[in-house]
């Protein structure tokens, strides 16, 4: 075999695996988490993550998505694909003039951003300190 094509072979199979083991990886867990100063169940999860959502007593929600595990939650907790989650969005975006949650990186971000803000309402992957848990997945 020439060696264009065994590259493009070997190019193929590794996006294969690439593709096979991100999108098949579990995390053991989940946390739904909010700022401290903010109260909500975890009944209430989707709808703040749909925007249905948006005031918990006198206090404005802000959702805020972790990209680094944004799949498992959504599968988990909020029972949707990627592709239904940006439509609701898109949806909203321009019946209702919304923006859709913000996207942080990670664990480290998602924290740092929902103990700062009141209000604020994140996922996790890992055991968090300094903000409530609301639901564990």
């Amino acid at each position: 075999m020439s060696p264009k094509p065994l590259l493009r072979t070997l190019t193929a199979a590794a996006a294969a695996c690439s593709l096979g083991l991100t999108s098949g990886f579990a995390y053991a867990d989940l946390f739904a988490i909010s700022n401290s100063g903010t109260q909500i169940s975890g009944a209430e999860i989707k709808d703040v993550f749909t925007g249905e959502k948006q005031v918990a007593g006198s206090t404005k929600l802000i959702p805020v998505d972790n990209g680094a595990v944004q799949e498992a939650f959504l599968s988990t907790a909020l029972k949707m694909d990627s592709a239904r989650y940006k439509t609701i969005w898109t949806k909203k975006s321009f019946r209702e003039g919304m923006n859709a949650p913000a996207m942080k990186s990670g664990d480290t971000e998602v924290l740092d951003f929902v103990r700062k803000t009141p209000g604020a309402v994140g996922y996790v992957s890992s055991q968090p300190s300094g903000v409530n848990i609301i639901q564990k997945y």
